[in-house]
């Protein structure tokens, strides 16, 4: 079975909210292993800016904010604020490695477009 299409069978099953695909994961725990710190979770935000009006931010973060949704994916832990998550609605995050990219990926369905660089959607 393909990434792609173990992607979207998780898709499926989590609808509910976002995806953190394991090659993500993976790539998470490794950073927070380089950082040393096992008391942080990937914070993912929609913020306003770009030039399509919305940009997505992914940090890492030790707080739990009062209305905060936190997800396990084996063993990382993704928190989404409370006003980013109906931007978020059914958002795949993955991590890409290529001779022509490499970082995360969000591929969101509530994006009805984005920017020609890229950066920002809306």
């Amino acid at each position: 079975m393909t990434d792609q299409v173990e992607a979207t069978i998780a898709t499926e099953a989590s609808a509910e909210g976002v995806l953190l695909t394991d090659i993500a994961a993976k790539k998470v725990r490794d950073l927070l292993d380089q950082e040393g710190r096992d008391d942080l979770q990937l914070r993912v935000s929609v913020q306003p800016g770009g030039c399509s009006g919305l940009r997505y931010q992914l940090f890492f973060d030790e707080r739990n904010l009062d209305g905060d949704t936190v997800r396990d994916f084996d063993g990382v832990s993704v928190v989404i604020d409370r006003m980013s998550t109906p931007y978020l609605y059914g958002a795949t995050i993955d991590f890409v490695d290529t001779i022509e990219k490499q970082g995360f990926t969000i591929d969101n369905p509530s994006a009805t477009g984005s920017c020609a660089c890229g950066d920002s959607f809306h």
